[in-house]
């Protein structure tokens, strides 16, 4: 359940994108994450996740973690899930490349309409993988698998963006799935 991360070559497509999605995202200073941890620089999401450019550039790379995430786990995936607010550029990108549908998690559960926390089709025998933007201890994204658990879907794992190194792996691990990243903060010039 290891990720893999891009090669150490600068010229390869993917260490350029890295190298774009730092130029873009990547503000040094102090600022208070989600987490409650103060960091020397943070990953600002929005930057990235908002620049058809990049979005275009991330589909592919997702939807080859897609893949062999369902092979290393043995199972055939029919949805993919992104989270409110950030995951939802990446799982639409993701959903067009690879043809899955998508389902949107919401923080809450609306009180008006129909009142859900998930929109999209959901069915109790989906297999989902949930899309997230920044990992750092895994929260936002175990939240959101508990919301889509609670449907009684099953989910298989969970493929970030952007790990952090601070835990992330390790508590979406512990809360039974698996982990992959297209990214490290070291392969954006993060030491």
């Amino acid at each position: 359940m290891t990720a893999s991360t891009p090669a150490a070559n600068p010229h390869t497509p993917t260490s350029a994108l890295a190298a774009a999605i730092a130029e873009v995202a990547l503000l040094r200073g102090t600022f208070t994450l989600r987490s409650g941890k103060t960091s020397t620089f943070y990953l600002d999401k929005y930057l990235f996740s908002t620049r058809p450019e990049l979005l275009r550039q991330l589909a592919p790379l997702f939807a080859q973690r897609v893949r062999g995430m369902e092979g290393a786990a043995g199972v055939r995936v029919n949805r993919l899930a992104g989270a409110e607010l950030g995951g939802i550029p990446l799982v639409t990108a993701a959903s067009l490349e690879i043809g899955l549908p998508c389902l949107f998690v919401r923080n809450q559960k609306k009180d008006y309409g129909t009142a859900k926390q998930l929109e999209g089709k959901v069915d109790p025998a989906d297999k989902v993988i949930l899309l997230e933007d920044v990992a750092t201890t895994g929260g936002q994204a175990i939240e959101a698998v508990q919301a889509i658990r609670a449907t009684g879907v099953q989910v298989v794992g969970v493929i970030a963006t952007i790990d952090r190194l601070e835990g992330a792996r390790e508590n979406i691990e512990k809360a039974g799935l698996r982990f992959d990243a297209l990214f490290t903060v070291r392969d954006l010039g993060v030491a």
